[in-house]
């Protein structure tokens, strides 16, 4: 389960915030003022995302920000009601992974996560449909039930996963192979370990890794 740190100071935001991220799956903790969220952060190494605004009672959260990000302690999506062109480019230039204006659309809100949890893959799982990936671990799961991976098969489906829907064409996945396992894998290597990688995660028609013919591969 991904953990969120909400940093709002508007409660009933906070009301209608927390109910959807729990509805969600999401475990959330909540701060209301920027001394709060510091506290929470620097006493907990378990938070994956931070939703953020920018006007808190105590400070910025442009300053939180830089501080969460000199720290590399999670991604952030910017949660506020600035709309300005020069509110938005200081947001990423501060190193936010996404910037959303209220008032916001629940599941574009809810889609946005999930894509900013999937480029960082900082969290401990990878969820796609029925299959979990444990990156501390370096687990596969189906339906909870382990399925046992070489190192090799593990790496590719760990990319995959990163980005479900993304095509990686073949060089892609060849490269990340090399620097990830250190060790060199040619094409014909990667198209039998793609087809032991179906056979036991039970995709022998290829409906969950898909070949983008001539292209590559994907989710």
């Amino acid at each position: 389960m991904y953990t969120v740190l909400l940093v709002e100071d508007n409660s009933a935001i906070i009301m209608g915030l927390e109910y959807l991220l729990k509805e969600n799956g999401y475990e959330v903790l909540i701060a209301q003022s920027k001394t709060e969220a510091l506290r929470i952060i620097d006493d907990d190494s378990k938070i994956d995302i931070i939703l953020l605004d920018i006007m808190l009672p105590d400070g910025d959260g442009f300053s939180l920000c830089r501080y969460i990000k000199e720290k590399d302690k999670a991604p952030v999506i910017f949660l506020t009601a600035k709309d300005e062109e020069t509110d938005v480019v200081m947001g990423f230039d501060l190193g936010a992974d996404d910037y959303i204006i209220k008032p916001f659309r629940n599941m574009e809100l809810l889609s946005r996560i999930k894509n900013v949890l999937r480029r960082n893959g900082n969290g401990s799982e990878l969820v796609f449909g029925e299959f979990k990936i444990d990156m501390e671990g370096r687990r596969l799961y189906k339906n909870s039930q382990e399925i046992k991976l070489t190192k090799l098969e593990f790496e590719i489906l760990k990319i995959l996963f990163s980005n479900p829907k993304k095509v990686f064409t073949r060089e892609e996945i060849l490269s990340y192979i090399w620097d990830s396992a250190g060790n060199f894998v040619n094409d014909n290597t990667l198209t039998v370990t793609i087809k032991r990688l179906r056979s036991k995660i039970g995709d022998k028609d290829g409906n969950i890794i898909q070949t983008v013919r001539g292209v590559g591969y994907k989710l």
